[in-house]
């Protein structure tokens, strides 16, 4: 913009330090006809206690113009001064001097940090010249700094996002990283291709209780109505009586208005094959959203849809794996005479993968056969698997019982119908007439004896993985009194990243001797020992002879 062909610069704060104050008049009125507002220290202590005033208080100066020969530290010290504290050390210095200074010292000005060196008396025209570029330079600097801070929030949100462990998870990172993008409150919406939403608040927000259902659901709709048949990134604004009160805090007086609700500004985005749509709403008053910031909310929304695609995906996996497990693992066994027999399942918490642990409780012509087993890996095939195998359980047993012999032939059929794919199982048949007990081992934990005295000990039962096509050892046998309980779990109630499993089994055996004596109250005792936010599904199955 110019003025009878004069460019009129930004205003800008100049802090000029000179202890004449006839040269400090005479140079802030020669700032002030050029726009400028103008500071006044007569020292370098003056000024710094000026400059802490106005850090304080965000105000800094745009400029400093000091005097080369003050009373209590020299020009140069007093930029080494302030080049000295992070805060300060951005705001250009302008040297100047009354007297005659040799090049050397005019160098001395530069090292020390000065922007430039001006000779006074000067024309006003240089003097305003000088100060103008160095305002310029110094925001140039701010913005250039500011900017790179922007996109190394960006980078470590979208890293956050990433790292995501589930949609919730996704959400509230994109949320937190919106709010300190857009320095406001955030709220994200993640919408799944069967309706299914997911949110994130920032922290920024009232401490009432977050929105209900229907608040939800109209922000769906908004989303699907606003996005219909698009793809890519798209903005828009929702006024005040069609966007759900309670995401976003409410503005008070000052920073954040008059306290009335405001329209909400969203960025949706939508990947051009992708199932997701994702919302990163904030209040629609934070106008820097329509510059560099609106931008980098948009490259943000862009990311998070492109995270939320495979974390559908593995949701939908995990739901049909899950849906798998619950369908074919009986919440109720069996009629299973001469025996009280309790299972427990709990899948692992929704933060981790899926697997393939399984249990069965059949009776047969010999007796009762009970398993308990893990398909190696964690995924929609270890389930599948999990299903086949149990299933074949039930059929070979139907022929013949001996957990040897079923042992070697699950082995068979997963080297036939799945190679590579190994499984763990442990295999027992009791005679709940004798106690009489054969146990056949696949590379699980071998199951305990629970005595009511107080002890317990792990059978010794040992044998390859199911699925190896490896020689068999021949299956253990032990008598089970009426006074004992066989308990047989898998290693996802008590395997502990960085803990050795020989550890983790021995505590499992201090605590199942431990425990009361029903074999409910087994299991149910384990659980709460052992059963909390685990990696990996835990079964558990516990019998008791009642004959």
């Amino acid at each position: 913009m110019s003025v009878k062909g004069k460019a009129v610069s930004p205003v800008s704060t100049v802090l000029v330090v000179d202890d004449v104050p006839a040269s400090r008049y005479a140079l802030s009125a020669v700032l002030r006809r050029d726009g400028h507002r103008v500071l006044l220290a007569a020292s370098g202590s003056e000024a710094l206690i000026e400059l802490d005033v106005r850090m304080r208080a965000g105000d800094l100066p745009d400029v400093a113009l000091v005097d080369v020969g003050l009373p209590d530290m020299s020009g140069y010290e007093l930029c080494r001064r302030m080049k000295q504290l992070p805060p300060i050390a951005a705001l250009p210095v302008v040297h100047f001097s009354a007297a005659a200074r040799p090049p050397a010292d005019r160098c001395r000005g530069l090292d020390a940090g000065g922007e430039s060196y001006l000779t006074v008396p000067a024309e006003p025209e240089e003097i305003q010249a000088v100060v103008r570029a160095a305002a310029r330079g110094g925001r140039c600097r701010s913005d250039a700094q500011l900017r790179v801070g922007r996109l190394a929030l960006l980078a470590e949100t979208i890293l956050a996002v990433q790292s995501s462990r589930c949609l919730n998870e996704l959400a509230e990172a994109a949320a937190v990283g919106t709010s300190r993008l857009t320095d406001g409150p955030a709220a994200v919406f993640v919408l799944g291709e069967g309706g299914e939403i997911h949110r994130g608040l920032s922290r920024r927000r009232a401490a009432a209780s977050p929105p209900d259902t229907e608040a939800h659901e109209s922000v769906a709709r908004l989303m699907r109505r606003v996005m219909s048949g698009r793809s890519g990134v798209r903005h828009t604004v929702v006024p005040t009586p069609l966007w759900p009160a309670g995401f976003f805090r409410p503005r008070a007086a000052g920073h954040w208005g008059n306290g009335t609700p405001e329209d909400a500004g969203l960025v949706l985005a939508r990947l051009r094959e992708g199932r997701t749509l994702v919302c990163l709403a904030t209040p629609a008053y934070q106008e820097e959203m329509a510059g560099e910031t609106g931008h980098l909310v948009e490259r943000l929304a862009h990311a998070t849809a492109l995270a939320a695609e495979p974390l559908l995906m593995y949701e939908e996996e995990r739901h049909v794996a899950l849906t798998l497990q619950r369908s074919f693992l009986p919440a109720q066994l069996p009629e299973l005479p001469g025996t009280d027999v309790v299972v427990r399942y709990e899948p692992a918490s929704r933060q981790a993968e899926i697997g393939g642990d399984f249990y069965a409780a059949l009776p047969t012509p010999a007796g009762v056969l009970t398993g308990i087993g893990d398909v190696v890996g964690h995924s929609l095939e270890a389930a599948t698997v999990m299903v086949e195998i149990r299933h074949a359980l039930r059929a070979y047993c139907v022929e013949d019982p001996d957990p040897g012999v079923l042992a070697l032939r699950l082995d068979r059929m997963l080297q036939h119908y799945h190679p590579g794919v190994t499984a763990t199982m442990c295999l027992s048949l009791i005679d709940p007439a004798t106690g009489r007990t054969r146990i056949a081992n696949a590379g699980h934990i071998p199951p305990l004896v629970v005595r009511d005295e107080g002890t317990a000990a792990y059978v010794d039962a040992r044998g390859p993985l199911l699925g190896l096509g490896l020689d068999r050892p021949a299956p253990s046998e032990v008598v089970l009194a009426r006074s004992e309980r066989l308990l047989m779990v898998t290693d996802g109630l008590i395997e502990t990243r960085g803990t050795d499993l020989a550890v983790s089994m021995e505590q499992l055996r201090v605590a199942a001797a431990g425990a009361p004596r029903g074999v409910a109250d087994l299991c149910d005792t384990l659980l709460v020992c052992f059963g909390h936010e685990r990696e990996d599904d835990i079964a558990l199955l516990a019998l008791r002879r009642t004959v």
